[in-house]
């Protein structure tokens, strides 16, 4: 089983980066942070870790200073269930239907509907009211599997819980296996961008963020906490979870564009023009069908860093399908591995969204391992993550004998870690970035804001 010191060395090397940089890194904390059969902590402190690295690595291009990077377990496992820890109403809250169910052939799935739309798709499959008695019944005449297809063929979101042997026997896990973890590949030819001026180690870089829920707003979160000017570009007609919004939304402008409109396809692509990084959660396909593939991006701006986020990766039969962290656990394993681990017949969730979050670190790693190569080499550069290829990166590092046996964390471990910020929604209580840079310490210099706040324009810098 490999230390944390192993794993940030093996993705610091296969992006690319200094080995020398390394030595400036201090991990401390120990295993298991969280309950869990799984090395929530280590992929946590590991992700974090490497992103922090990066921003170290990009201040000692810039400014010729090298300086230290620290990051302690159990603030990483805090910030990674930082959504948990905000306060600030309106309260996190689930879907009345949300949740795990029983089928006919006594498998179990996973429904995720806290966006009405998804919502309305899964109760339009089963013929059925929005009421947990009602979709529980009507799922009593269905198996598991044809559930699952018919409800993602009708743009639901849910998933079949699935063993992992179950998982790794799919095609989709065996075009998930051929990926890296974290995978950076020149897309076209550019001149390198010179730095702009600036105290931070991303200041003066502009950052588009087109993402919702939990991964790809971490990862422009982290770019804001070291300096990035990030504009976070939402649709007017599209739902949002409040406070998913608020706790990721610390750092970042936010505009609205309707990229079903030439309007607001218009103001992308001035935004586009001025941007540093273009980070995106769509799923495939679907932005370059309004003409924003990363090729397009590359059109319009030479230089461009493009970060595409997926569920189930690029290739394989389940490309195209739409996820979220708590579907992809309960598809690949670990929903299963970790019941049976507690002794418990159904389903057990991981005690964090640590695909999300860890892939959101991993996608701010990325971005920035990618920036280091435009600065270097010149060109623009495609970076991809996805949920289930981190999925398979934790599944990898092991399991923990006695991890489920360890005590959760609460109280005044989490209370010194949270910071009080204003913001657009008033005093916000929230998690402190875990990555400690010594010189150039991360913080975000904007307040988190009501969605469409901003005009979708660039204006002064932070």
């Amino acid at each position: 089983m490999q230390g944390m010191r192993e794993l940030l060395a093996d993705l610091w090397r296969q992006a690319g980066g200094d080995v020398a940089a390394l030595q400036r890194v201090t991990l401390t904390g120990e295993e298991p942070a969280l309950p869990s059969s799984f090395r929530t902590g280590a992929a946590a402190q590991v992700s974090i870790a490497a992103a922090g690295l990066a921003a170290a690595e990009i201040w000692r291009t810039r400014s010729g200073q090298a300086q230290d990077v620290s990051v302690d377990m159990r603030h990483a496992v805090v910030e990674c269930r930082s959504e948990r820890y905000l306060r600030h109403p309106p309260p996190p809250a689930w879907d009345a239907i949300a949740g795990v169910y029983k089928t006919g052939d006594g498998r179990y799935v996973r429904l995720h509907t806290n966006f009405p739309h998804h919502r309305d798709a899964v109760c339009k499959v089963l013929s059925c009211a929005p009421e947990r008695d009602a979709v529980q019944a009507a799922l009593m005449q269905w198996k598991g599997e044809d559930f699952e297809t018919a409800a993602y063929a009708a743009g639901g979101v849910v998933a079949l819980m699935r063993s992992h042997d179950e998982w790794i026997a799919l095609p989709q896990a065996k075009a998930i296996a051929e990926l890296p973890l974290v995978e950076i590949t020149r897309i076209g030819d550019a001149a390198p961008r010179p730095w702009p001026q600036g105290e931070r180690p991303l200041a003066g870089l502009r950052v588009l963020d087109l993402s919702r829920v939990i991964a790809g707003p971490v990862a422009g979160r982290t770019l804001a906490a070291h300096g990035a000017d990030v504009m976070l570009v939402s649709s007017p007609n599209l739902p949002a979870i409040p406070w998913l919004t608020i706790d990721t939304g610390r750092g970042k402008r936010s505009c609205f564009a309707d990229l079903d409109t030439e309007q607001g396809r218009e103001a992308l692509r001035g935004l586009l023009e001025g941007a540093d990084i273009f980070s995106q959660g769509y799923r495939p396909q679907s932005l370059a069908a309004r003409g924003f593939a990363p090729e397009d991006a590359a059109r319009l701006s030479p230089g461009i860093v493009y970060v595409s986020l997926s569920a189930y990766g690029r290739s394989g039969p389940w490309a195209q399908r739409r996820g979220f962290d708590s579907l992809v656990q309960c598809a690949t394993g670990f929903n299963h591995a970790e019941g049976q681990a507690a002794g418990v017949a159904g389903p057990k969730e991981l005690p964090a969204q640590m695909l999300d979050h860890a892939t959101g670190y991993l996608m701010a790693f990325g971005a920035m391992m990618a920036k280091l190569r435009q600065a270097r080499e010149g060109g623009s550069w495609h970076v991809q993550v996805s949920l289930a290829r981190t999925g398979k990166w934790l599944w990898e590092m092991g399991r923990l004998d006695k991890g489920l046996n360890a005590p959760d964390i609460g109280g005044d471990a989490v209370a010194a870690l949270v910071q009080e910020l204003p913001s657009g929604f008033g005093t916000l209580s929230g998690v402190r970035h875990a990555a400690v840079l010594g010189s150039t310490p991360a913080y975000w210099a904007r307040p988190a804001v009501p969605l469409g706040t901003d005009p979708p324009v660039w204006g002064s810098a932070i």
